[in-house]
């Protein structure tokens, strides 16, 4: 029975995450103690899994969080320049070259602007065009950035829901021991103690 942990056709969150299984009943998941260390084995891979995927959500999700004021820094950059005459006098503009390292430019009016577009690729776009890609480019950083915060409070839900079942299926064990023990007329000394379900 610890087969029906997990099937292919398990619901998932909109990105594909399964739901961890929710044990109401010990019964339903465990018959007998040959299928506990099974089962519980199966739970213990589960929330490992889960942990996996948290860790590398919480990675992405840091990387847009460095990622979403460059791109806005960037847009407003940009949005500052449209808003420039073809006849204004040079700007003059201090910026950054590296993190300690300042420069000084005067900076004309331009048609066209240059982006750093990743793996030191450099284009040239004309101003709308520059404005409307960082648009889409921080529209998109900003929705990632929401499902990855969804998917972290769903990540932990899911081993929330692992954890309580691990320590229901493991009272049961112990609890289906202490009855045979009894039965038999055992002595009780019982193999360990109950975990708090926690729900």
């Amino acid at each position: 029975m610890a087969t029906q942990v997990q099937s292919k056709d398990a619901p998932t969150n909109p990105r594909g995450i399964p739901f961890a299984p929710f044990v109401d009943k010990v019964e339903d998941y465990v018959s007998s103690w040959a299928e506990v260390d099974g089962t519980m084995k199966s739970f213990q891979e589960m929330i490992a899994k889960y942990q996996f995927m948290e860790v590398n959500t919480q990675r992405r999700s840091a990387g847009l969080k460095d990622k979403i004021p460059d791109i806005q820094k960037t847009l407003d950059t940009v949005r500052f320049l449209k808003t420039r005459a073809p006849d204004a006098a040079p700007l003059e503009a201090t910026f950054e070259l590296n993190d300690t390292l300042y420069a000084k430019a005067h900076v004309p009016y331009t048609p066209e602007v240059y982006l750093w577009l990743g793996a030191n690729v450099m284009l040239a776009y004309p101003i709308p065009e520059a404005e409307a890609l960082l648009e889409g480019k921080l529209d998109a950083a900003k929705g990632t950035l929401a499902n990855c915060e969804e998917d972290l409070d769903f990540l932990r839900e899911q081993i929330t829901t692992l954890e309580v079942a691990t320590a229901r299926v493991y009272n049961w064990d112990i609890t289906q021991k202490r009855k045979e023990q009894t039965e038999r007329g055992g002595s009780g000394d019982g193999e360990g103690k109950e975990i708090a379900p926690n729900g």
